[in-house]
């Protein structure tokens, strides 16, 4: 069974990460989808390391709504 972490590509930290805050969130794609990550847990095991998976549309309707 493959797991988010391998089936998302392409992760970075979000333009709209805060660094002096320490709010800091990396985004990844899938075929139709997105993933949301922490980037302060990137010493945990992938397997272990949580992830919001989105649809694209609902990712795009959640930027929208924040202001983006």
């Amino acid at each position: 069974m493959t797991t988010w972490h391998e089936n998302m590509t392409g992760w970075h930290k979000s333009t709209y990460t805060h660094w002096e805050e320490n709010a800091c969130v990396e985004v990844g794609t899938a075929p139709g989808l997105v993933g949301i990550r922490d980037t302060k847990q990137w010493a945990l095991p992938d397997e272990s390391r949580p992830i919001l998976v989105l649809p694209a549309e609902s990712f795009a309707a959640l930027l929208e709504h924040l202001g983006r």
